[in-house]
């Protein structure tokens, strides 16, 4: 296995591990509502604690790739398997699919059971496609700590957006986040970003 592609599969696991044990025990989302914003142009920054929460209005994306049920306990080989099965679809090496989607959405907290997308912008027979609604998202660029430790990098943004920035901002979370790696998650200094589906708060 390549250094590219063990890191794709292991910061995958571990953060979307992460992110469903503090899913589960702070706060209760759920997926739906596709909003627009009436700035279409709209880009805010807010840092906060050192991490940086990027505001920012992404046109629709449609993604092609496979979906698979999965679950806290399982989500580890899931995606190991679910890549691989991608992969040799597209026959394409594992770690040379840029842009590359992570996906997880519909976290059920009673059963931690939740949807697994991994694809990118590649659309070739025996895909399901998955559309990314036009809506604001937030996003946190994340780099791996020591040059190699990606899962704690993204827990500890995880942990940070969901306890700490979102209660106290005027958005909800609609239960939708992906990993977006492109090729800067393969440079000397690589970063990924962690994309949040989000909401404004109405006001009554």
């Amino acid at each position: 296995m390549d250094t590219t592609k063990a890191a794709l599969l292991i910061c995958s696991a571990q953060s979307l591990l992460i992110h469903k044990i503090v899913q589960s025990g702070v706060i209760n989302v759920s997926f739906g509502g596709e909003d627009t914003p009436t700035n279409l142009n709209l880009e805010e920054k807010i840092i906060m604690s050192g991490l940086e929460v990027k505001l920012e209005y992404i046109d629709q994306q449609t993604i092609y790739g496979l979906w698979q049920k999965s679950n806290d306990k399982t989500i580890s080989r899931d995606i190991k398997a679910l890549s691989k099965q991608y992969h040799a679809v597209v026959s394409m090496p594992e770690g040379k699919v840029l842009p590359y989607f992570v996906l997880s959405r519909n976290y059920n907290e009673q059963s931690r059971d939740f949807e697994l997308f991994i694809g990118s912008m590649i659309d070739k027979s025996g895909l399901e496609s998955c559309i990314l609604s036009a809506c604001e998202y937030a996003k946190i660029t994340v780099k791996p700590k020591l040059g190699f430790l990606w899962g704690a990098s993204i827990g500890e943004a995880k942990q940070y957006f969901y306890t700490k920035w979102l209660p106290k901002s005027s958005f909800e979370a609609l239960n939708l986040e992906y990993e977006y790696h492109t090729e800067r998650s393969t440079e000397r200094q690589p970063t990924i970003d962690i994309i949040f589906a989000i909401r404004r708060k109405v006001i009554n």
